[in-house]
Parts: structure tokens; sequence; C-alpha cells
């Protein structure tokens, strides 16, 4: 069975990059790793946790008086959905179109381009056996 697409909005992404480095944390603990690059109250933080576990995004375990949250999904789960969103959205799912765009705009080394035929000469073997 594939695993449900995880799609994140911005905010949703900073907390789960501070939940995956922390976790278990707690909100306080999220609000002051983000301070440097998010001036987002407690409260804020709170609020936005404690939404992501109403979608199933973070748990929650309560520790005597403390809120312990951890994370439900992965950052690859989060890194196939954001790709797989955009591939809907912008390239209509055509997956062709969308790597000529990622070629085009990257400056790619010999190695990542080594890489990148190695992976389609792998699947090709997969896709025949």
């Amino acid at each position: 069975m594939p695993k449900p697409r995880v799609e994140l909005t911005d905010g949703e992404w900073a907390i789960m990059r501070a939940v995956w480095s922390l976790e278990p944390c707690t909100a306080p603990a999220v609000q002051e790793a983000l301070q440097k690059t998010r001036a987002w109250s407690y409260s804020t933080v709170r609020t936005l946790m404690d939404r992501m576990s109403g979608k199933g995004l973070l748990s929650t375990e309560k520790v005597r008086h403390l809120t312990l949250y951890r994370s439900t999904v992965t950052n690859e789960d989060a890194q196939r959905g954001e790709v797989l969103s955009a591939l809907d959205q912008a390239f209509e799912g055509a997956l062709t179109p969308m790597v000529m765009c990622l070629l085009d705009t990257s400056n790619l080394k010999e190695s990542e381009l080594a890489d990148l035929e190695r992976l389609v000469r792998e699947r090709r073997r997969k896709a025949k056996s």
C-alpha cells in the first residue's frame, strides 16, 4: 500500500525540521530552535504544533505537565510529497519536462551527472526483470 502524500506548508517545514533534530521535544524547545529564523511566540509555535498533531504529522505524549512531540513522517516522506506535488501542479504529471527543467537550471557536477546516469541504468535493469 503506498504511503499517503505528505504536503507541508512553509511554517510546517520549519517546525518539522526542528522536531526531526530534537525529538522527542517540547513546543518551547522548538520555539527556541526557531527563534533565529522565525519571530514566533510560544503560543504560535504551540498552536501550529497542535494543528500538525491533528493532521497526523506529529504525535503527542503527556509526561506529567509536559507535552512531548514526535514526528510521524520522515524527511524523505515530506520531500517525496513536495516533489510529487510540484510534478502534478507545475508539470501536469509529466516527468520528462520536470527533469529537463531541473537539469537546465542546475549547475551539475560531472559526478552528479554520472550518478544520475547510474540511477537510470539501474532503473532500466529493474524494469526489465
